[in-house]
């Protein structure tokens, strides 16, 4: 079972993307409401997959993903944000993020990027 760790400012989503993932054989370790708690939960945790939200308080999600990639190079990190722009899209994947789901995302998609880790 491999295990999550959910990185959102926003409770709505990680709920949203905790229960998908736990209905369907996915261990959520933790969850994080900013970039800076995520990247602390990350190295605490050590989780198997990371979802992490772009836009948030604190420390934005390319921050945290350049952190994570630095800790961890084989880190395996899918961006989940409604900025869906070329340009975030483009960052995050030379940053090192394994993958992106466009918000408000579709379960089965979520699903399927996730098994492709």
């Amino acid at each position: 079972m491999k295990k999550v760790l959910i990185v959102d400012d926003s409770a709505f989503m990680r709920l949203s993307l905790r229960k998908l993932l736990e209905g369907n054989g996915y261990q959520v370790v933790g969850e994080a409401e900013n970039g800076r708690v995520g990247v602390d939960k990350y190295k605490e945790l050590n989780p198997d997959i990371v979802t992490l939200d772009i836009t948030m308080p604190e420390m934005d999600g390319l921050a945290a993903l350049n952190e994570i990639i630095q800790f961890d190079r084989e880190a395996k990190v899918v961006i989940v944000s409604a900025m869906g722009q070329e340009a975030y899209v483009k960052e995050a994947v030379l940053s090192g993020a394994k993958n992106f789901v466009v918000k408000p995302f579709v379960n089965d998609h979520v699903l399927k990027v996730m098994a492709q880790l």
